[in-house]
């Protein structure tokens, strides 16, 4: 009972963080994306670009659902169920808080409009895919062409739909600038839904190949408090059998090691990378 009790609190959660994440997509697309004609890709970006070509006659909430709902039911029936309820709940979400948040201009420069919009749209839609829902769009329709066209991948078809809207804001427009800007929102939008999917790349991962590799482990152990792993490497030039080094650190640590290592073994090899998210003992606690 207490685990049942406990699904249901994960599933009211997920829902209402995709709830959450197409407001604030409908949002982006209210107050600074649609007013200045900029299109970053996507069913919603068509949807802008259509509203336009019919003086306002198709609305950006109607038009996504005419173009969703039958994607969502061609999907279904071409890839199965794979796609699932939270598919349409998203549209239907994002189309509701479209017609219902107030449509209003934030401002009328381009790039600051750019900007701040596909902030709050990679801030939205990656509130939405974390929680595991989608909002139809590119995604799904790149699905689908891909059952039809194996040849192209479903990423590749994802963009060509995003360039072919992008090109279409501008020609609606008659400026070639306002697909310039619509780049611009495409791009920060994929940029701030790498961040909440991978993280914000608080912590460093250190790979260390050294003649003394018991004593960094040590010091690194004693003095940062720190988990270390030995991973077994060869070198292909000498042939000789080495110990790497792996230790994850954050921010505040990475200084500290560099020296650690430094004064141990000057001329060991170290290989600092981003680690985007890291879970467990020390760090992030793992969440189901």
């Amino acid at each position: 009972m207490k685990l049942l009790g406990r699904n249901w609190y994960n599933y009211v959660i997920e829902y209402l963080m995709i709830a959450l994440g197409t407001l604030t997509l409908a949002l982006a697309l209210n107050i600074f994306l649609e007013p200045n004609t900029v299109a970053p890709g996507g069913v919603t970006g068509l949807a802008i670009v259509i509203k336009k070509v019919t003086d306002g006659l198709f609305k950006v909430y109607l038009t996504n659902l005419l173009i969703n709902i039958p994607l969502f039911i061609i999907g279904v029936i071409v890839i199965g169920k794979s796609f699932g309820f939270k598919t349409l709940y998203g549209t239907l979400a994002l189309s509701f808080f479209i017609r219902f948040l107030p449509h209003t201009s934030a401002t009328d420069n381009l790039l600051l409009a750019s900007i701040f919009g596909g902030v709050l749209s990679g801030i939205g839609l990656g509130l939405v895919f974390k929680f595991g829902g989608t909002t139809g769009g590119t995604d799904l329709a790149g699905s689908i062409l891909n059952k039809f066209f194996p040849s192209f991948s479903t990423a590749n078809l994802m963009m060509f739909i995003d360039l072919f809207v992008v090109a279409s804001a501008g020609i609606v427009d008659k400026k070639l600038e306002t697909s310039l800007y619509s780049i611009i929102a495409l791009y920060i939008t994929v940029k701030v839904i790498d961040q909440f999917l991978e993280g914000m790349g608080y912590a460093k991962a250190f790979y260390i190949i050294s003649t003394e590799p018991d004593d960094i482990g040590d010091a690194i152990l004693k003095n940062l408090n720190r988990g270390v792993t030995v991973l077994k490497g060869r070198g292909m030039y000498t042939g000789n059998d080495r110990d790497v080094l792996l230790c994850v650190v954050n921010r505040a640590q990475i200084t500290k090691l560099k020296k650690l290592v430094h004064q141990i073994d000057n001329k060991a090899f170290v290989m600092v990378t981003d680690a985007n998210e890291v879970l467990g003992e020390g760090f992030k606690k793992i969440e189901s």
